[in-house]
């Protein structure tokens, strides 16, 4: 149970892909104008990050290390995180056209997202959890790894959904021109930043 907390606190307030590991900033900023968009971007980066784990994660251990040819993940998940996007975005497209207009505009974008190769590549070496907890090779599994990517993406859609609730907020006030646009999103951000900091002092058990 300790480890399952962990790895929800880990995933979505501790160690926060966007807040403190910098990862997906480009989607961050880019696409955090509403909150709409914000939520698409969130939903389809948390799908890919759970879709990419459960099929790179078996094929790391598998296949590779035995092979001999684990010195190419990147280049091997790279493309595994292309072909989930393009196939998830063709599926989308034919089940629910709905659906595709919605999102499907932001599938493509994640293909380019290293928040998505970063959840897979956390699982090749030993992962620190809050309450002193080490995941490493011989106590990491697929379930593990795929709570881990599933949270992530609930705390990257998180971040992307505050971001874009007070970037929507600051349309109602005049900012001087000289920090309107980027440079006022860039200051919010790092106030979200500041904020998520606080959530490092969370500890597990006595």
């Amino acid at each position: 149970m300790a480890t399952f907390i962990a790895i929800i606190l880990s995933a979505v307030l501790t160690d926060n892909f966007i807040t403190v590991k910098t990862y997906g900033i480009c989607p961050f900023l880019g696409v955090s104008k509403k909150t709409s968009s914000a939520v698409g971007m969130g939903v389809a980066v948390t799908l890919v990050m759970l879709i990419a784990t459960l099929v790179t994660f078996p094929v790391y251990w598998y296949v590779m290390k035995p092979l001999g040819i684990d010195f190419l993940e990147i280049i091997f998940f790279i493309f595994i995180i292309a072909s989930i996007v393009q196939m998830l975005e063709k599926i989308i497209q034919k089940i629910s056209p709905s659906l595709y207009n919605t999102m499907g505009i932001y599938l493509p974008l994640i293909t380019t997202n290293c928040a998505v190769l970063g959840v897979t590549e956390l699982f090749l070496n030993d992962l620190s959890l809050p309450g002193d907890i080490v995941l490493d090779s011989a106590t990491m599994n697929l379930g593990w790894a795929a709570l881990y990517a599933l949270f992530a993406g609930i705390g990257f859609t998180l971040v992307m959904v505050i971001m874009s609730g007070m970037r929507e907020k600051l349309n109602y006030y005049k900012t001087p021109k000289a920090i309107s646009g980027f440079p006022i999103a860039m200051v919010t951000a790092c106030f979200i930043c500041m904020a998520f900091m606080v959530f490092k002092s969370i500890t597990i058990g006595g």
